[in-house]
């Protein structure tokens, strides 16, 4: 099973150009990785991936544990063409309790157990026969004599009766089981039945043979006695005929674990077949499965919190976390790797990973490297810089041969428009949930040189942040307008105290006030809202 890599809920470029590029160093490594994202690629992100050639990583909507994460048992469907008797020794012989029976494109039709093949002798009818003739050929150890149909569905009889006395009882439907007496057996062809079945292994003179082809009387000589064939002769029968059909419970194999518990907790079965999307037949799952099920192994990078991360975390095993934000609340039961620096871009700290292994960086992995550096640093303007993140572009440039700031300006001009885009998208394209003290905050920032489109709605922004500080029961609910030229941010905003924010940003009581040398959520917005919320508690 491959191991998921993957950024914050809200990807950005340094969360997804970081899980890209350690994905790829780690499978240099000789791992086995996948680069995935948790939400839709922003713009200024898709802007990097197509500038570099890069496929958009896989789309992970949670890392729950599913039934494709379970050691369930593989298995092939059956034939419903196959016999009752051609099953059982399958069953038996392989040590199965149940089995899928599928058509020729491998889609479930139904599943039997031994318990049904039981019931099927007790209960089945035991004076019809539908089967191929190979079937019976098989399962008899038959020859044929004689052969015009294929397919045999008609009433049993055993012929041990005196010749008078089965006059005027047979027809055209009958399959006949009798010794080799002869007087019956011609009568049987005259009345054309559908198949005669010789026991003792016995053959017929020709003027039979002849009979039964002018009549299109299928007849075939089988070893055993008449006892012994009458007694076997029903599990021969298409395996369709006893198959359950009837409120079959399937999993598929992208359901949730917890779904298929609450499931068998209300039903007594066995063994439960697993399909895919289009009802093609995997196999079995059963009580035992579930008891030590295999987790999805998920490395985190640019997060390293829950309510940031993707759904279901608590249900995966976290192998590893690449971060350069504050430690937050993940916690793991076994020792793992943590590399959590403070520099201003993830993509630095994998960058540095790079040159420890000693592994060559192609171009289209230092493209966007130097871009989530970029990206997260304001064109390392933004305070959260370190000479650490200089060096990584500087080097990283060497092979890029790049005009930075016009590279950075392009990527930021493009993935700030915000041009179709719904409050609703702006809003929720970075936001993130804090716990500061004992204020529940969230706070969203988006970096844009299209500032008028924001303001020219201000009121409707205002709604929109009233609404979610509501629902979502917030202390503080902040919209954080980055201008990148100006490098500041234009505060919009509800608080529980009026005073926090602006005291916090030395601003005025007003909404859209603008934070001068305000631009980073990490380094300056947190610290300075937790100081106001200490100072005015």
């Amino acid at each position: 099973m491959s191991i998921l890599v993957f950024g914050h809920k809200n990807p950005d470029t340094d969360s997804v150009a970081s899980a890209i590029a350690l994905s790829h160093l780690l499978n240099q490594r000789k791992l086995d990785t996948i680069p995935c994202v948790l939400g839709n690629i922003p713009r200024e992100t898709q802007f990097v991936l197509d500038k570099f050639q890069i496929p958009a990583p896989k789309f992970v909507p949670d890392v729950k544990i599913q039934v494709k994460d379970l050691q369930y048992d593989f298995a092939k469907g059956l034939s419903p063409d196959k016999s009752i008797l051609h099953t059982y020794n399958t069953m038996k012989s392989e040590n199965l309790e149940t089995v899928g029976i599928v058509d020729n494109n491998n889609q479930l039709l139904g599943i039997i157990s031994m318990k049904d093949i039981a019931k099927g002798v007790i209960d089945g009818n035991l004076y019809h026969l539908e089967t191929s003739l190979d079937n019976l050929l098989r399962d008899l150890n038959g020859q044929v004599l004689t052969m015009s149909r294929e397919h045999i569905n008609g009433k049993l009889m055993v012929l041990a009766f005196y010749f008078k006395t089965i006059q005027g009882l047979l027809s055209e439907e009958d399959i006949i089981i009798t010794g080799d007496r002869y007087d019956i057996i011609e009568y049987a062809i005259s009345c054309k039945v559908q198949l005669i079945i010789v026991t003792g292994g016995n053959k017929l003179p020709g003027k039979y043979l002849g009979l039964a082809k002018e009549n299109n009387v299928t007849i075939i000589s089988v070893p055993m006695d008449t006892y012994t064939i009458s007694k076997n002769i029903h599990m021969c029968n298409y395996s369709s005929s006893i198959m359950r059909t009837n409120n079959l419970i399937r999993f598929n194999e992208f359901e949730y674990l917890e779904d298929v518990k609450e499931e068998l907790s209300h039903s007594h079965f066995r063994n439960y077949p697993i399909v895919d999307s289009r009802n093609n037949f995997l196999g079995f799952i059963n009580r035992k499965h579930i008891m030590n099920p295999s987790k999805k192994q998920v490395i985190l990078v640019d997060h390293n919190e829950y309510g940031q991360s993707a759904d279901g975390l608590q249900e995966a095993e976290i192998v590893a976390i690449v971060d350069h934000h504050k430690i937050g609340d993940i916690s793991t039961s076994m020792p793992i790797n943590f590399r959590n620096t403070p520099v201003g871009s993830t993509c630095t700290i994998v960058y540095l990973m790079y040159q420890e292994y000693g592994i060559e960086i192609p171009c289209n992995i230092a493209g966007i490297l130097i871009s989530g550096i970029l990206s997260d640093t304001l064109l390392l303007k933004s305070p959260t810089t370190t000479n650490i993140d200089k060096k990584a572009v500087d080097s990283l440039n060497e092979i890029l041969k790049l005009d930075i700031n016009e590279y950075g300006m392009d990527m930021f001009k493009f993935g700030t428009s915000l041009e179709g885009q719904s409050i609703d998208e702006v809003f929720q394209k970075d936001f993130k949930e804090f716990q500061l003290d004992t204020f529940k905050t969230g706070i969203s920032q988006v970096f844009t040189l299209d500032i008028d489109s924001i303001f020219n709605n201000k009121e409707d922004y205002l709604d929109y942040i009233k609404d979610i500080h509501k629902k979502m029961k917030n202390d503080i609910t902040l919209l954080l307008i980055t201008d990148i030229l100006n490098e500041g941010s234009y505060l919009l905003y509800q608080s529980r105290h009026n005073s926090i924010i602006p005291s916090a940003f030395d601003i005025p009581n007003e909404q859209g006030a603008f934070a001068k040398g305000i631009v980073s959520r990490k380094k300056q917005v947190i610290p300075k809202l937790l100081d106001s919320i200490l100072i005015n508690k």
